[in-house]
């Protein structure tokens, strides 16, 4: 894992604050954008949230679908079952 060297205080209410140049580059703009929260051994991971398919992974043409993601491709296959 690399460093940033950044360094945040954590409020009562347990938030801090993502810098600005680490949201650009990540691309999660201001007020929006999700993030997923990782735990490895003693580290917190924070990742930009992409969906992606519960059956295949992929991250491309996902339609949710009884609050799961679904790519078109396994979308099709389940409808000849």
């Amino acid at each position: 894992m690399k460093s940033t060297g950044i360094v945040r205080n954590v409020d009562n209410s347990g938030r801090f604050v993502l810098p600005s140049e680490l949201r650009e580059i990540f691309g999660l703009k201001n007020g929006g954008g999700l993030v997923e929260v990782y735990v490895e051994g003693d580290s917190i991971v924070l990742k930009k949230y992409e969906p992606k398919c519960v059956f295949c992974g992929s991250h491309e043409n996902i339609k949710e679908y009884m609050d799961k993601n679904v790519c078109s491709k396994c979308a099709s296959k389940m409808s000849n079952l």
